[in-house]
């Protein structure tokens, strides 16, 4: 299979044994479920749902955790003018079966949307959002106690 194992990245290789199998898989960028975005700049779901700039190794995170078939590709998403490395990647997810049925038995997996809705669901709960959140919360009550100086006429 043209899928390398967990231990090699899980990329998914382009040769011509694969590329026929792999065409069909359904493509997810991190801009699709971005809260920052806006509908013109790609993303998909409504704002009140999205995650705040989401990652690649986020979404591939939560989706090897639930036992998907994926791929990760070194892309960039075409709307998105930012060519930054942080916003580097695009996954290959595999949601049919060779005869047309569908993959997966979880009603979240049964659709493109469903599947970035279960994402957005579960990136907030993962350890590295939680620890930035409660590491953001105590850096910040520090700060702001200082005496604030007062401005006279010049």
């Amino acid at each position: 299979m043209c899928v390398l194992t967990k231990q090699q990245c899980t990329f998914v290789i382009p040769t011509p044994t694969c590329f026929f199998s792999t065409i069909r898989w359904i493509c997810l960028y991190p801009a699709y479920i971005n809260s920052k975005k806006t509908l013109a700049e790609g993303r998909r779901i409504p704002k009140s749902k999205a995650v705040e700039h989401p990652t690649v190794q986020e979404m591939k995170d939560v989706l090897l955790a639930s036992g998907i078939q994926l791929g990760l590709e070194n892309k960039m998403y075409p709307r998105d003018p930012n060519r930054d490395v942080q916003s580097r990647g695009r996954l290959r997810i595999k949601m049919l079966k060779e005869d047309g049925s569908h993959l997966y038995e979880n009603e979240h997996f049964h659709s493109k949307k469903s599947m970035l809705l279960y994402l957005c669901e579960t990136i907030p709960k993962l350890k590295t959002r939680t620890q930035k959140q409660s590491g953001a919360d105590s850096g910040g009550q520090g700060q702001g106690q200082g005496k604030k100086k007062k401005k006279g006429k010049r």
